[in-house]
């Protein structure tokens, strides 16, 4: 059956979307040093919500104080938290998206000066500087994320998304080059995704049956095995206890970087796995509707959207008026920018993003 990208995708738990378009979870240093949401983090967000996205993201949300990965993000390691995300949740549902927030903790890509202490990993890391967590505070890791879940249900939220992608601290249980414990949490792949399958579990065990559970990966590059996040995957996805996984890609339509797995898209190897009730996206240069639409017809249930959302704060109503619509070609100006919602600091982050921003012209 053909899936159209309007159509709205029930999920196992929580409410269908309306459509299928996610909004990716984007970096954007807008908050405050507390990591209390600020303004323009509210409006960037609600903005695309009002623009029709049937799943907004939050920006990655840090679960610990010492787990802050960039200045100005959002944070969920505290009730001083809640007001500013309870407001941000209900605008969202008001405008007819399902609202998800993503828990997040940096691990070793903590800066030292912004934590004020030496970062944490897994294990020991020179390169980093990062100290090894015990035993007891991996379980604690475990437990924060379980909180900053309830957290997330108490201020309105549909559900979260657990950040295990880009290096970050889940991320970093699962690289073997970066995890060499010798207790449950390392070792094989079984014991180095451990502390992903416990945070699952204890957010099912202690948040409402409906409330809706999101996994991000990434398949390659920060020390990631193709075939084990493959077999992550599978194991998910018959287990059936999160409600979709969110692949980060970087690029949909690319070949794995693993030679031994070339002549056929990276993509392919998550589409062919059976997913159950389970949902599948993924994100990583989708410019276009017929690139969106492409994707579904090549096996997505839906699209994730990060730079296009950024140009365009309307993208889904966008293709619905025009199905061959293009994102804006790059780069744009900081005006255009601030038009689709962005704030100054999230502008400023976005002119370190090669040829994305056009220059300032002196005057």
């Amino acid at each position: 059956m053909t899936v159209s990208l309007f159509d709205p995708m029930t999920l196992a738990r929580g409410p269908a979307w309306k459509n299928r378009f996610m909004l990716a979870p984007l970096t954007n240093l807008q908050s405050g040093a507390d990591g209390v949401m600020s303004e323009d983090e509210f409006r960037w967000l609600t903005k695309r919500a009002t623009g029709g996205f049937g799943l907004v993201m939050t920006c990655a949300a840090h679960v610990q104080r010492q787990g802050q990965g960039f200045p100005g993000q959002m944070g969920v390691w505290s009730d001083a938290h809640l007001p500013g995300l309870t407001r941000m949740a209900a605008k969202i549902r008001s405008e007819g998206s399902v609202s998800s927030l993503q828990l997040h903790h940096a691990g070793m890509r903590s800066p030292e000066g912004l934590i004020g202490g030496k970062p944490v990993a897994p294990s020991d890391n020179e390169e980093t500087g990062a100290r090894g967590l015990s035993l007891a505070e991996t379980e604690q890791l475990i437990e924060d994320f379980v909180a900053a879940a309830v957290r997330s249900e108490t201020a309105g939220f549909d559900g979260v998304e657990i950040h295990g992608a880009h290096g970050y601290v889940l991320c970093q249980y699962l690289s073997a080059e970066i995890n060499h414990r010798d207790d449950r949490y390392g070792g094989d792949i079984e014991g180095r995704s451990r502390i992903i399958f416990e945070i699952i579990d204890g957010i099912r065990a202690r948040c409402r049956p409906d409330f809706q559970v999101g996994l991000r990966l990434s398949p390659e590059r920060f020390g990631m095995d193709l075939m084990e996040i493959v077999g992550v995957a599978r194991r998910l996805m018959a287990e059936g206890k999160i409600d979709y996984l969110d692949m980060s890609l970087w690029d949909v339509f690319k070949e794995p970087s693993e030679a031994a797995f070339k002549g056929r898209e990276l993509m392919s190897y998550f589409t062919e796995l059976p997913r159950g009730d389970m949902r599948l996206g993924a994100a990583g240069k989708i410019m276009t509707g017929p690139q969106c639409a492409e994707r579904l017809a090549a096996g997505l249930d839906f699209v994730v959207l990060g730079r296009a959302a950024i140009l365009h704060h309307d993208f889904p109503k966008k293709v619905a008026a025009d199905a061959d619509f293009v994102a804006r070609s790059l780069p744009v100006s900081a005006d255009v920018l601030r038009a689709e919602g962005l704030g100054e600091a999230f502008v400023g982050y976005m002119r370190g993003w090669a040829g994305f921003v056009e220059p300032e012209t002196a005057t």
